[in-house]
């Protein structure tokens, strides 16, 4: 077995490299608007940031399975996340626009390997077990301390030094997760090493094939991407809802909080580890999220929707933490790193869809966006216990002796207990 320092050399790596994505939102705002007086071509950049996620992603995981030196992989895409963020450091507001759009979507096409490609790499640093389900809630707390850290960092730095700094700052964390990249005691992953030399568009239908397939994945990958419509127009909504309660300045507090909540309920599931099932935190997770922004557009004053932010967040942590051991319990090995690329990447391209479907709201509605938003994660809440219950008549049956559905084989969970979490 690998050492401790493994799991948490390989913490160490994903918050450098997730600090650097989520501070991109901010930071390239600021430099755009600090260059151009007018943060529309940060928003373009944003763009072309986010959009090849959906693209890239099943590529980016079967290339991944495939690589015999996956340690070298992931230092050349965390590489290549950090030369993208130099350049464009240099060229927002001083080179055309679709130049910098380029080197945008280029860097973007690294962004699965930093999202959903870096949590498939705990399971070649631990056996499945209650370790490894431990690790996945701190890989989830990870998750959001870097959407606290990131843009935090991002702000602070771009007002008291300059947008170009802070811009600069984020591509020094990325090149330092490649450094602790090159460091990781990666286990060999016999069953990757042994996947066939077909062709990649094969793999990649494999890949694809297995989310849709496999009914526990397919009903995760469903109800999430489904609430994240709502969380990526949750930021503009929050704005708005902070001016409609008297107070202009609250927006960023209000997201601070959902962060601060969402950061809280990982590392709570990390600490307690609590008996109940993934499945189960999932079904929970998102009816408290949905009732948690339910109350923030109920609130009478911006103090008190922070509150609700920061339950609603502190339930969309749970989410998180159950959607990657989910991941992890049911991948077939050779086409896990894929599965975790491929669920990423569709989370982050609906929550682009949300923040484009909330572009029409205004002061007057923040309230109703909302409970819109609330509605969604009821609705990914409901959607998931509706493809759980009804398998997929295409999903392969198990084969004799392979160990799925039988309890502490394949990666499942045994029946709960307060000493092995779920």
């Amino acid at each position: 077995m690998p050492r401790p320092s493994g799991v948490l050399r390989y913490l160490m790596t994903a918050f450098c490299a997730r600090m650097a994505d989520e501070g991109m939102a901010v930071a390239v705002v600021m430099l755009a608007a600090h260059r151009t007086g007018s943060a529309a071509q940060g928003a373009f950049v944003l763009t072309a940031w986010m959009a090849p996620h959906v693209l890239a992603a099943p590529l980016t995981g079967a290339v991944a399975a495939r690589a015999r030196r996956p340690r070298l992989f992931y230092v050349g895409a965390l590489g290549g996340f950090a030369l993208a963020i130099s350049v464009l450091a240099m060229s927002i507001g001083r080179v055309p626009l679709p130049a910098v759009l380029a080197v945008a979507a280029a860097g973007g096409c690294c962004g699965p390997a930093v999202s959903g490609g870096l949590s498939s790499l705990i399971t070649r640093l631990l056996p499945a077990g209650a370790e490894r389900d431990r690790a996945y809630s701190w890989d989830a707390a990870i998750y959001n301390a870097a959407a606290v850290a990131g843009p935090g960092a991002a702000g602070l730095v771009s007002a008291t030094l300059s947008p170009t700094t802070a811009v600069l700052m984020l591509s020094a964390a990325a090149a330092c997760a490649a450094a602790l990249m090159a460091l990781l005691p990666l286990r060999p992953d016999t069953a990757a090493v042994r996947v066939s030399p077909a062709r990649l568009r094969q793999d990649l239908a494999a890949g694809v094939r297995t989310v849709r397939q496999e009914q526990e994945l397919r009903a995760i990958t469903a109800a999430t991407c489904l609430a994240f419509i709502g969380i990526g127009a949750l930021t503009t909504t929050s704005v708005l809802l902070a001016e409609s309660l008297g107070s202009a300045g609250a927006g960023g507090l209000l997201m601070t909080a959902f962060a601060a909540g969402a950061l809280t309920g990982t590392l709570g599931i990390a600490r307690l580890r609590p008996a109940a099932s993934p499945q189960r935190l999932a079904l929970i997770g998102l009816l408290g999220t949905g009732t948690g922004l339910t109350a923030a557009a109920l609130a009478p004053s911006a103090p008190t929707a922070a509150a609700s932010f920061a339950v609603a967040g502190a339930c969309d942590g749970l989410v998180l933490t159950a959607t990657l051991r989910i991941r992890a319990d049911h991948s077939p090995p050779q086409w896990r790193t894929q599965v975790f690329t491929i669920g990423a990447g569709l989370k982050i391209s609906a929550a682009a869809l949300g923040s484009v479907l909330v572009g029409l709201a205004t002061t007057g509605t923040a309230h109703r966006y909302l409970t819109g938003i609330a509605v969604l994660q009821a609705a990914g809440a409901l959607l998931y216990t509706l493809i759980r219950r009804n398998p997929h008549p295409d999903a392969p049956a198990p084969r004799p002796g392979s160990g799925a559905g039988v309890p502490g084989q394949n990666g499942l969970p045994e029946s709960p207990s307060p000493t092995a979490p779920q």
